[in-house]
């Protein structure tokens, strides 16, 4: 399984479209809450996508992008491949 990360907001619809997208695959993920304590999670989360809106996602360090890019991924057949860690472009 690849590696699953999550910057999200709890009142956030689309953020909560994306947590439950990647349960209904049945994935182990990591859920990173910046409802509460944001400030530094943003600047963070910043840093890695170049992006300041929620949800973001990461497979295995590569940036996804929100719920509309994951939704994309998942109705194109490569949001599973991705999920398994089964991506042929990894180096290896």
């Amino acid at each position: 399984m690849a590696y699953t990360e999550i910057y999200f907001k709890s009142w956030c619809p689309y953020s909560q479209r994306a947590l439950a997208l990647l349960t209904s695959k049945g994935v182990e993920f990591q859920a990173i809450d910046l409802t509460h304590d944001a400030d530094e999670l943003e600047q963070t989360m910043r840093k890695r996508s170049g992006r300041t809106s929620v949800p973001q996602v990461f497979i295995d360090g590569q940036h996804i992008g929100g719920y509309d890019d994951l939704a994309a991924l998942d109705a194109a057949g490569e949001l599973d491949r991705l999920l398994s860690g089964d991506d042929a472009s990894r180096a290896a």
